[in-house]
């Protein structure tokens, strides 16, 4: 797979986006978008001339995202990342684990893991450890010592 996969950017950017709009787990919202996600993926470069909230509010109305109650953001003790920034950690994550025919395939999986939940919680340092540390943690299946 290409590095910087910048539709792949995008599509993972606008999960983040979307979950953190609806108080949705990101597993949620790729449910929410299963038939969605290879358009999003493919189409990534036309979305990125709208705003994301124009584009999140388009797929919340199209897919009817409910508003959930998951929130891993207001406790945190630190400052929060923002969208693009996890964003940006998935896409490695999934350009490091799965080929570029793989991809959708690795969103799914990698949203669904058990890794998600763990780079969810900010008030950890998961999130900006070396892109390398995170797919090594994702292919072992626990977060390395």
């Amino acid at each position: 797979m290409q590095k910087n996969n910048s539709a792949l950017f995008f599509t993972c950017s606008l999960i983040e986006y979307i979950a953190r709009s609806t108080n949705n787990k990101r597993c949620d919202v790729v449910d929410y978008l299963k038939n969605d996600i290879q358009r999003i993926y493919e189409y990534a470069d036309v979305f990125h001339c709208e705003p994301i909230q124009k584009v999140t509010d388009d797929f919340v109305e199209k897919v009817g995202i409910k508003q959930g109650e998951y929130d891993n953001i207001s406790n945190c003790k630190y400052t929060v990342p923002d969208y693009w920034d996890i964003g940006e950690v998935f896409e490695r994550l999934i350009e490091d684990c799965y080929e570029e025919e793989n991809v959708i395939k690795g969103i799914q999986e990698v949203y669904h893991s058990w890794l998600c939940e763990k780079i969810m919680n900010f008030n950890s340092d998961l999130y900006y450890q070396s892109r390398d540390y995170i797919a090594e943690c994702y292919k072992e299946g626990k977060v390395l010592e």
